[in-house]
Order: C-alpha cells, then sequence, then structure tokens
C-alpha cells in the first residue's frame, strides 16, 4: 500500500515555514508532555501530603482516642469519619483496630473486615504512605497509629484515589494545552509573517532556483564586455564585473568592492556622474584612454538603496566616427572644388567661344598652377601619406569657411619616419581636432589663418645625437583667434568645455579626444598664447614606443 506523498514546499520562504512550524509544534509538544508528567507527579505528591496530614488529623482527635474505649467503636467513628471525608475532600478515612479489623469505611458492608495495605509500620508507630489498590480501587494512601500513653490503640488511614488524581492531572494538562495551541497559532503567524517578508524578497523560489540564478548572474556579469557597476546608498562599490574593471581602469576586484567611489581615481567629470542622484542617459565620458557612454539609474524602494551603472567603450566608435567627420570633410571639399572647378571650366569655354584662346589657355594655365603649388607645397612639407592627405582636406574646408590654412615653412616630416607606435588613426584624431578648434576660433576675424607646423625633433642633448629614442613628434597648430584665457588653460582639454554654443551634437569632446590620445602617447600637450594673438596648441609625441602616462600643461 502506497501512502500519498506530502507535497514540499517549491520556496525558500515556505520551506523555512514549515521547518519553523515544525520546530514549534515539536517543542510545545514536548514542554507540554515534560509538564504533564511533572504535574501528575506534584499531584500525586500533593495528595500523599492532603492523606497524610487528614490521616494525623483524626489519629490526634481526642474524640477518636475516647470512641476506641467504648463498646462500639464504630457507631461513634463512622459518621465522624464521613464528615471528614467530606469537609477534607479525601475518598476515604478508614479507622482500624491495631490488627486491622475496619471500624469505619465508606461502604458499610467493609467495616469489620480487614483492612487492604500495610499496617507493619504504623503498628509500630510510624506513620506510613503508598500507592496501594483497595476495595475502593488503586490509591494513594497514609496509615498512622492512635496512640495513648505510648501504647498504639488503633490505626488511621486515608486516602484518595489515583483516579482522581489523574483527573486533577488532566484538567492542568487540559488548560496546558489550551496554553501550547495558543502559543503554536502564534508562533506560526509570526513564522507566517516574517516568512512573508522573505518570500517577497526571495520572488517566491526555493534555494536551488536562488543558487541556480545567482550562477547564472555569476556566469552573465563576467561574459557581458559592457562595464556594470552597482553603489549602495552610501556610494560604495557593491558590485563590479571584469569589464567594468578593464574600462575604468581599477584594481581586482577584492580590491574595489566596498570602496567609495570618490577613492577609485576616476576622472572628475566621470565621479560626479556616477555620484548624481538623478539618471544619467547615454553620457559621454574620458577616462585615460577610453571613450564611455555611462548610463545610471538609482536603486529605489521607498528610500534610496543604491546605483546601477553601465558603461559601453566607444573608444572605437568615437575614431571611426572622427575618421567619418574627415571623409564627410573631404567629400565637401571635393564637391566644392569640383564646383569651383565647373566655374573655372565654363570660364574657359566661354572665352574660347568668344575666340579668345590666348586669354582662355592663360587663365586654365593660372589655375592649374595654383592648385598644384598647394598641394607641391603641403606634400613637400609633410611627405607622410596621412597627414598630407588631411591638411589638404582641411585646407579645403577652412578656405569654404573664410579662414586661409597654411604649413609653415619649418615644417618637415618625411614618408616612413613615424614608427609603428604612431598610429595614423591618433594622428588623425590629434591634428585633426586641433586644426577644427583653430578653424573654429579663427574664423569671423581680421585675416583670419591657421598656421600648421609638424616636424621631428631630435633632442640630443640628452644622449647620443640621432639616438631615436631621443626623438621627438611636434605638431603645433596656431590660429588668429581670441586666445584661451591662462585661466582656462586646464579647463580647454575636459570634455564638455567650450566657449561656443552647443550644436545638436554638443560640444567640448575634440580637444578632450585630442589629450586622450596624448596621454595615450605618452607626449605632452601644451597650449600658450600667440605672438600676434590667438592661440597656440603644441603636442610632442615621443618616437618610440608608447606608455601610459602622458602630461598636459
Amino acid at each position: 500500500m502506497r501512502f500519498p506523498s506530502v507535497p514540499r514546499p517549491r520556496s525558500l520562504a515556505g520551506q523555512l515555514f514549515a521547518m519553523q512550524a515544525v520546530l514549534i509544534a515539536v517543542v510545545v509538544a514536548g514542554y507540554a508532555l515534560f509538564t504533564y508528567v511533572s504535574d501528575r507527579h506534584q499531584a500525586q505528591e500533593a495528595a500523599t501530603r492532603q492523606a497524610t496530614a487528614v490521616a494525623r488529623s483524626v489519629a490526634d482527635a481526642p474524640s477518636v482516642r475516647a470512641a476506641v474505649h467504648t463498646p462500639d467503636p464504630s457507631a461513634r467513628l463512622q459518621p465522624y469519619a464521613l464528615q471528614v471525608m467530606r469537609d477534607t475532600e479525601v475518598d476515604f478515612v478508614t479507622i482500624m483496630t491495631p490488627d486491622g479489623i475496619r471500624w469505619t469505611h465508606p461502604d458499610r458492608t467493609q467495616i469489620g473486615r480487614h483492612y487492604l495495605g500495610h499496617i507493619e509500620a504504623a503498628q509500630r508507630g510510624h506513620t506510613y504512605s503508598e500507592t496501594y489498590k483497595g476495595t475502593l480501587g488503586a490509591s494513594v494512601r497514609t496509615v498512622t497509629p492512635v496512640e495513648e500513653n505510648g501504647r498504639v490503640i488503633g490505626l488511621v488511614s486515608a486516602g484518595i484515589k489515583v483516579e482522581a488524581i489523574s483527573e486533577r492531572a488532566q484538567e492542568q494538562v487540559t488548560a496546558l494545552l489550551g496554553v501550547a495551541a495558543g502559543a503554536l497559532l502564534l508562533g506560526a503567524l509570526g513564522t507566517y509573517v516574517i516568512n512573508a517578508r522573505l518570500r517577497r524578497h526571495t520572488h517566491g523560489m526555493n534555494a536551488a532556483e536562488l543558487s541556480r540564478m545567482h550562477d547564472y548572474h555569476e556566469a552573465a556579469l563576467h561574459a557581458v564586455r559592457e562595464g556594470l557597476l552597482m553603489l549602495d546608498g552610501r556610494y560604495r562599490v557593491a558590485l563590479i564585473n571584469d569589464g567594468g574593471r578593464e574600462l575604468l581602469g581599477v584594481g581586482p576586484k577584492d580590491e574595489v568592492v566596498g570602496r567609495p567611489v570618490v577613492e577609485l581615481g576616476l576622472p572628475a567629470p566621470l565621479t560626479g556622474a556616477l555620484l548624481a542622484s538623478e539618471p544619467r542617459v547615454d553620457e559621454v565620458h574620458l577616462t585615460a584612454d577610453r571613450v564611455l557612454v555611462v548610463n545610471t539609474s538609482p536603486v529605489s524602494g521607498g528610500e534610496r538603496r543604491g546605483t546601477v551603472v553601465t558603461l559601453r567603450d566607444v573608444t572605437e566608435l568615437q575614431s571611426l566616427m572622427g575618421e567619418l567627420d574627415s571623409e564627410r570633410g573631404f567629400t565637401q571639399a571635393l564637391r566644392s572644388q569640383a564646383h569651383e572647378a565647373a566655374n573655372r571650366l565654363h570660364t574657359v569655354v566661354s572665352l574660347i567661344e568668344l575666340g579668345r584662346a590666348p586669354e582662355a589657355v592663360d587663365f586654365a594655365t593660372a589655375e592649374l598652377e595654383l592648385a598644384q603649388a598647394l598641394t607641391d607645397q603641403v606634400v613637400a612639407a609633410v611627405s607622410e601619406p596621412v597627414l598630407a592627405a588631411l591638411l589638404l582636406g582641411k585646407t579645403a574646408q577652412a578656405h569654404e569657411r573664410g579662414v586661409e590654412l597654411v604649413v609653415s615653412d619649418e615644417s618637415r616630416l618625411d614618408d616612413g619616419l613615424l614608427p609603428e607606435s604612431l598610429s595614423a588613426r591618433d594622428l588623425v584624431t590629434i591634428l585633426g581636432n586641433l586644426i577644427d578648434n583653430a578653424v573654429d576660433a579663427a574664423q569671423g576675424t581680421v585675416r583670419a589663418r591657421v598656421t600648421v607646423t609638424a616636424y621631428t625633433d631630435d633632442a640630443g642633448d640628452a644622449g647620443d645625437a640621432g639616438d631615436a629614442g631621443d626623438a621627438e613628434l611636434v605638431l603645433r597648430v596656431t590660429d588668429t583667434g581670441a586666445g584661451v584665457d591662462p585661466a582656462h588653460a586646464e579647463l580647454v582639454f575636459q570634455r564638455g568645455f567650450s566657449t561656443k554654443p552647443a550644436g545638436p551634437g554638443g560640444r567640448g569632446l575634440g580637444l578632450a579626444l585630442v589629450r586622450q590620445a596624448v596621454v595615450r602617447l605618452d607626449g605632452i600637450l601644451t597650449v600658450t598664447e600667440a605672438a600676434e594673438g590667438g592661440a597656440v596648441f603644441e603636442v610632442r609625441l615621443p618616437l618610440r614606443a608608447s606608455v601610459a602616462g602622458g602630461e598636459v600643461r
């Protein structure tokens, strides 16, 4: 025969509730059993004391001793014994001869018969108590002598039936069980309330499900490349995954968890975003060598519990966007030049149609020489192909905006001179953003001009001349704008700083990207005031493998 299985609680809260309910029931049942046994023993002892007191009181009564000497003791002692039984609530009072022949008994038919029980100790003058089964059933009884002048002239026995003792104990146990049931009910109610709260926190999941969910979360945290950072209500790191540690450039997990955000050594704008109480959505922030998109979301439940931060690395994307902007600029420049070329071609055709062929040839030759002279000037100064193409494109862009962009005579940068550590992407980021910033500053000024200087500087004072380890690439961009306030010499390189109104895509990112690239290449970036007004931005990059730790002045 198979017994139906008892369904087990699935949730952890349900299991705890069942365990606590069983525990409370066992404790209460054990206490009830212990109390029942103890009360029964105490009730038996109380009955013994009561029977002893009644027996000794009867034995000491002068009327009893006087009745013993009468011809018919039963006639006087039987009513007295019955009265004592009613007054003291004992089940029997038996007065007998020293040999144990009854003078009194609740059942008159038992008078004159021999007492059932042990009377030897009483016959010797001692009081004796025992539990014995007599004519009324099992009872707790006490036998004591009736003495006169040191001689035993009779015996008195008083007793209480065991059944009556059990009824007294049962009444106490019933009251105890009521109290125990109330305690069990209150304990179960308290356990239910506590476990209901626990069930809300565990979402009704059992221990196995919680363990499995924890394993899934740990695997997910370590698998995703995006950074995840969780802060508690006091802005201390509560959780950080591998991607977050890599993107923020912080130490091992054990050294980071529990530390305040302000002690992680992050850039001030990024730290401010993490400490903000309001949500941040797709904010761009720069670290030493990365461009991060930061999203923050406060965790609240009646009170602030912390912040969830997600980090995405868009360094490569930002570089590609910079290159795309450069390509877009090149395309616009080519479109502008195509438009100008079409105008010039129409002029040449018109001159030929008018029969002015010599003038047409002279005009076309002059235009060709002018364009070739610009190309020859740039290529002669900077033969490195990427930088030469960048300068030609920026020259056309600046011309469209009314700014003259020239390459200084001291520029000299041969093809193949730059090491592999200076990637073309970094050079485009640095020089392109510096030129864009200079054109913005110079636009609208009198004789607006941007001067670009690019050359290698052999710092041979510290070692042998020609030592490649001491050579530097110098990129200098000078504009005729309003210049940089010395108080803002450091602020201009922070993300978000700009003296111009923000456009649709925001401003203040170009120079921050320049500084990031310079720091990554172990270079030096400075800004000073130009002799004729305007600003001079200068970058010095070592012509060797770069290491982190650049300097900005």
